[in-house]
Parts: C-alpha cells; structure tokens; sequence
C-alpha cells in the first residue's frame, strides 16, 4: 500500500516519492551529490550516515534534480 507523503501533503511527483541509486562506495555518494548540485540541482541531506556507524551503516545523500523531484544515492 502507499501512505501519505513525509512532509503530509498530497503525494505528486516529486513529494512521497524517491529514486534511490546505489554505488559502491562512499566517495561514489559525496561525489555524485556534488554533480547534482553542481547542475542545478538542490541539497535535500548531504554525504554522511544515518544512524550508527557499523557493519550495517547506512551512507547516503539526497538531493533533488531541478524538476523538483528527489534522488537518494547510497
């Protein structure tokens, strides 16, 4: 099923929904949302990660492309 969007309004393009990428590595992550932003798109959550450092880390970042929609890379 769906549930509404994070930020509560109605889900649309771009808002409740996410293209996640992954990559092997985490210079992959700061360097690909470097190049997003570098082409016009927006700072959503830089490079880092989310929740405890471990074998089951999560490192990521989000950013969305100049059409308003948001990208996770991880």
């Amino acid at each position: 099923g769906t549930g509404p969007a994070y930020d509560g309004k109605p889900a649309t393009a771009g808002n409740g929904t996410m293209i996640a990428i992954a990559v092997d590595s985490r210079a992959k992550v700061g360097a690909m949302h470097a190049a997003a932003l570098a082409a016009g798109g927006a700072d959503e959550g830089s490079p880092g990660v989310r929740g405890d450092e471990g074998p089951q880390a999560f490192y990521g970042a989000y950013f969305r492309d100049p059409d308003g929609n948001k990208l996770c890379v991880y």
